[in-house]
């Protein structure tokens, strides 16, 4: 599952909505909604992303939210390592190998590191 697909289907659940009342709205299948919502297709368009915004209601901070959840949420990607050391590379391809068997600490470990680094860019 996506960070997406997951708050998706939290919106969808919250509001008592089933999956094919939501994919007629949208109209999309249920299968493809399904598939999103699962992680099984890759990044939903911008217009899907709108689309769904608008049938949640939702504004501001949780349609931002949103918007970036669908923007992290490709669940094939590819690393462009070329022009960096090599040890960049070895990192892609190790995590590419390693991450099914890292549990969540681990992978909310990595991610936090992430994230310190992007605010110490910013601040």
């Amino acid at each position: 599952m996506t960070p997406f697909g997951r708050k998706v289907r939290e919106l969808r659940a919250a509001r008592g909505l089933t999956m094919k009342e939501m994919a007629a709205a949208l109209r999309v299948t249920p299968a493809y909604l399904s598939a999103l919502e699962h992680g099984k297709r890759g990044r939903p368009s911008w217009r899907l992303v709108q689309a769904i915004i608008g049938y949640f209601n939702v504004i501001w901070d949780e349609a931002e939210e949103l918007e970036r959840l669908a923007r992290i949420s490709h669940p094939r990607i590819a690393i462009d390592t070329s022009g960096l050391a090599p040890q960049a590379t070895e990192l892609a391809n190790r995590l590419a190998e390693e991450i099914s068997e890292l549990n969540k600490a681990e992978i909310a470990e990595m991610l936090a590191l992430l994230d310190r680094r992007k605010k110490k860019r910013e601040g």
